[in-house]
Order: C-alpha cells, then sequence, then structure tokens
C-alpha cells in the first residue's frame, strides 16, 4: 500500500459530518441530523419524534447531508453519502419513497408546490424529479431524476427555493451564490440565471430565506466559514448586512461558530447549528448547537440595518426539552467544542474537496461502485 492510499484512509477515518437543522414551514417541529441519526421534536406537542422506515434500504447508513421540509410542511427530505434521497410523510413520519443517486448527495430541495424533489451531487449537478401525491397505499411514485443545472466544477453546499417559488437558490464551496429562475417545466432544465451573491470569503456552508413583515419577497440568509451570516436581495444579489460572530448581532461570545446548517419558519426565527458527528477519541456520540436567532426587522425605515438578536436557551420555543433532543443536553462543555470547532472546519474543508485516489485504486473503484445500480 503506498502512501497516497495511507493518506486516503486516514482521512477518512477522521472525517466527521456537519449537524444540519430543519424547520417545519408552521414551526409544528424542528430536525437535527448528526451523522447518519435523525432527530426530530414535535414543538405542538413536545416530545421526541420516532422515524418509521420500511422502505428496502431502511435508514440512512451513511453520512446525512442534507435534509429539508417542503414549503407546505408535508413532506421532508433527507439524503447524504449513501446516494439515497429519502422522502418522508410529516403525517404518519413515515418514509414513503426512496430515490438512488448515482453520486453522494450534498442539498435537497422542495418545490414550493410540493411537484418536485431537487438533490444536488457531489459532481456540482443538481437533479430534479418529479413525485406525486401519497396514493391509497401511502407510497409515492418514483420518477427517473433529471439534471436540473450545474456548476460543475463547484461542489453544492445548498440548495433554496425562494418564498414565491419563482427562484431555486444554489450555494458553493467558492465562495458565490447564485439564483436561477425555476423553469415551468423543470425536467427541461434550468437556463436563465437571475443573478449572483457575492461576499463571503469562505466557502458558503448554508442558506436560508427568512420573510419579515416589511418584506414580502423575503430575505436571502447565508452562513459561510468566514463565521459570518450575510442578508442578501436575490432579485439584484445586493448585499444588505453583514452579521459578524462575536459582535452585539449575535453574540456567540467565546464559541467558534460556523454555521453549519440554518431553518426558518413563518414565525420569523432564523434556527442554526453547529456540530459534528463523533470525534475519534471524544466521549461525546456528537456534538450539536442550536441557536435561534429572531428579528430581522429593519431598525428604521431610513437604514438598511436590521435588528438581528440571539435568543437564550430559555427563549427557545420548546426550551429545554428541545434541546435536550436535538443536542443531547441543554449545555454542552466549552471545551468540547474548542476540539470540536477545529475538526468542523477542517471536516467541511476536506468535503468540499475532490479526493485523489491512486490509479489502482481508480480502477477498484470503478469496478465496484453502484452507480450503473443505482440507475432507474
Amino acid at each position: 500500500m503506498d502512501d497516497a492510499q495511507i493518506d486516503g484512509d486516514a482521512n477518512r477515518e477522521v472525517e466527521v459530518a456537519p449537524a444540519l437543522i430543519a424547520v417545519h414551514p408552521t414551526q409544528n417541529s424542528v430536525a437535527v441530523a448528526v451523522g447518519s441519526d435523525l432527530r426530530f421534536f414535535d414543538l405542538t406537542g413536545s416530545r421526541g419524534v420516532s422515524l418509521v422506515d420500511n422502505s428496502a434500504e431502511p435508514f440512512h447508513k451513511d453520512s446525512i447531508r442534507a435534509i429539508k421540509f417542503g414549503a407546505n410542511g408535508k413532506l421532508f427530505v433527507s439524503a447524504g453519502d449513501d446516494k439515497l434521497v429519502k422522502v418522508w410523510s410529516t403525517g404518519s413520519w413515515q418514509c414513503i419513497s426512496s430515490v438512488s443517486s448515482e453520486k453522494r448527495v450534498s442539498a435537497v430541495a422542495i418545490s414550493n408546490d410540493g411537484q418536485y424533489v431537487c438533490f444536488a451531487d457531489k459532481f456540482g449537478v443538481v437533479w430534479v424529479v418529479g413525485v406525486d401525491e401519497p396514493d391509497g397505499n401511502g407510497g409515492l411514485v418514483n420518477k427517473k431524476a433529471e439534471p436540473l443545472l450545474a456548476h460543475y466544477c463547484s461542489i453544492i453546499t445548498g440548495l433554496e427555493f425562494s418564498p414565491d417559488g419563482r427562484y431555486i437558490v444554489s450555494a458553493d464551496r467558492d465562495f458565490k451564490i447564485r439564483v436561477s429562475v425555476f423553469p415551468k417545466k423543470p425536467l427541461d432544465g434550468a437556463h436563465e440565471i437571475q443573478s449572483f451573491c457575492l461576499g463571503h470569503t469562505e466557502f458558503v456552508s448554508c442558506i436560508s430565506f427568512i420573510c419579515p413583515v416589511d418584506l414580502a419577497e423575503g430575505l436571502l440568509v447565508s452562513g459561510s466559514g468566514d463565521s459570518t451570516i450575510r442578508l442578501w436581495n436575490i432579485t439584484t444579489g445586493a448585499l444588505l448586512d453583514t452579521c459578524e460572530v462575536g459582535t452585539k448581532v449575535v453574540s456567540i461570545t467565546g464559541e467558534s461558530f460556523i454555521p453549519t446548517s440554518m431553518g426558518s419558519s413563518s414565525a420569523e426565527l432564523l434556527w442554526t447549528v453547529t456540530g459534528i458527528s463523533k470525534l475519534p477519541g471524544s466521549d461525546y456520540n456528537s456534538l450539536a448547537r442550536v441557536r435561534v436567532l429572531s428579528g430581522f426587522r429593519k431598525i428604521n425605515s431610513d437604514s438598511a440595518e436590521r435588528d438581528v438578536l440571539l435568543l437564550g436557551n430559555d427563549e427557545i420555543p420548546g426550551a429545554e426539552k428541545l434541546l435536550e433532543q436535538l443536542q443531547g443536553s441543554v449545555s454542552i462543555e466549552e471545551n468540547a467544542f474548542l476540539a470540536a470547532s477545529e475538526a468542523l472546519k477542517a471536516s467541511m474543508c476536506n468535503l468540499l474537496i475532490k479526493k485523489q485516489y491512486p490509479s489502482e485504486n481508480r480502477e477498484f473503484r470503478k469496478r465496484t461502485r453502484n452507480d450503473k445500480k443505482n440507475k432507474q
């Protein structure tokens, strides 16, 4: 075994999965994924939720890289390194469809009308698959995925539909956010770019929309490895505001907070999470820290600045019960997060670099990969 192969094996051993968060549009429930573990909390019943998966490939066998609720809250999608895109019913919390991807999945989104699921693979291609309403037996009919748009050289880190459904927004490892017009016939592809949102100085880790009452079209919010949260007007690509981590706007003093995922609800709250799956040598099964931001309203009509506030643990909907379910505990030792934050940034950088394999490894992978088996 040569040095390149040893290095590749070592990277796989220390690679950890960033924590993810998704929020039901009416804030009925919140989901967090850490590694291959999915955790749900029902805010209406103030209790944890157990998922049911009777599909041929039960649950996820590898790290989950993307989770998302649909705009109407009826569907939830999860996907990741096992190349499976799973569609769940939020009424029964049961997996009702499982779609295979040819490559590992890095981001997912559900169209506002619930008719299409979009997912991005590690080659930078966004695919779209049409889904039907649940039939009488509680199942969904799978259809063949078609390419929607592509970044090719850029690994896509986030997908999001605009509140009015007109645009699909994609974020990538090369610091940029692309806003594309979502076509009337998605299976024919999306070819019209509306704008680019440029300003982050490191990879864009996550994106979401927030809809304050004074802005009907909503604000795009993005998080990044540069430890900033930025607000954008997507129709023009203009930067509206920047929230520096550690300032009074997002006062998470003492923490190295890289938002790995974010989600919003109609309650004008932006839910964020930072954390990772189990670290080698760590006593923690997984680390996840949930933070919730409120406000996003203009301080005054003459200013573009918005009054964004960080909620305390006791102010978060569901409070301690929710944090215990999603984080594993209400409070987590700071020294554990110091080690985790360093591993998190290294892990996210590793995820955004296409792995190099020695020639003999590449030949073995070609013979054993399941791309052909997964084709519909």
